[in-house]
């Protein structure tokens, strides 16, 4: 009977150890730590391959190695070689000049600006020069009737965007500090159209050409004042041509209109802007 007894007890423990081994909701839990630790690895390792892959942000402040800053840039001799890192703000018609391609670009960083002149350029290259584009430059620093400029430049471009606001110069105009802005993207506010002469005698609010020897489609001159100094600015038609609402506003000027100017500080013997846009405040 003992025996008995014993055999009934011992088969009992068996089914109830083979049931627990079988127990669906020990294998759904187990299952689902599974699921679960996997995909937490799956997620993490993609955020990692992203993170690694993803491309660093670039800081128009911060130069490449090697790079000049503004400042070792403006403190370089003159027909010392210079590398730069700047930002398309606006460029100048693509030519043809002795069978290479060239572009005269103006381009800036946080700090100052820098006149690249007829730099060799594919057209190819020179349509993917939007602005803002990046660029690295090796060429010369040069000057030319007081600009600043750099040329026989060869250039790389680079990931990047930045589009300068203007900074208003308008209370610097006549004082040494002007000068340090040179080639910037700036803004002049509150000046008065003054007359100019034309090839005639003639007083005009602008010229054709400096002398107003020139027709539509050439540079225009136009003379401004601010308190009793007067000032000549142009309107560069490589840069803004006669289609081109600056161009156009600068031909329906009067004389003793008070303008809003934004521009490019360029410099021929003197502050000679090259102006992108002209706004009417007053109209004479």
């Amino acid at each position: 009977m003992k025996k008995i007894l014993a055999m009934l007890l011992a088969l009992t423990c068996l089914f109830v150890f083979a049931a627990c081994a079988n127990d669906p909701v020990t294998d759904e839990t187990e299952a689902d730590t599974e699921v679960s630790t996997e995909a937490a690895t799956e997620e993490a390792t993609e955020e990692a391959t992203e993170a690694a892959t993803e491309a660093p942000v670039d800081d128009p402040a911060v130069k490449s190695e090697g790079v000049m800053t503004y400042a070792e840039y403006a403190a370089a001799a003159l027909d010392s070689e210079v590398t730069i890192e700047a930002y398309v703000q606006a460029k100048q018609g693509w030519w043809e000049k002795e069978g290479q391609g060239v572009a005269t670009i103006y381009t800036q960083d946080t700090e100052g600006a820098y006149f690249l002149y007829e730099m060799p350029i594919s057209e190819e290259d020179y349509n993917k020069l939007v602005d803002g584009a990046k660029i690295r430059v090796k060429g010369y620093k040069a000057e030319w009737m007081g600009e600043v400029e750099i040329i026989d430049a060869t250039y790389e471009i680079l990931e990047g965007n930045y589009v300068a606001e203007a900074l208003d110069v308008t209370a610097k105009l006549g004082t040494d500090e002007l000068i340090a802005n040179q080639n910037m993207f700036v803004a002049f506010k509150g000046m008065t159209v003054a007359a100019s002469t034309d090839a005639n005698g003639n007083e005009a609010a602008f010229l054709y050409n400096w002398d107003g020897s020139g027709s539509q489609g050439n540079d225009l001159y136009f003379n401004v004042a601010i308190g009793d100094q007067v000032y000549n600015f142009t309107v560069e038609s490589y840069l803004c041509g006669a289609d081109t609402d600056v161009y156009k506003a600068v031909e329906a000027l009067n004389i003793g209109d008070v303008i809003d100017m934004e521009g490019f500080l360029y410099w021929y013997d003197g502050v000679n802007p090259h102006i992108t846009s002209v706004t009417v405040v007053t109209a004479e």
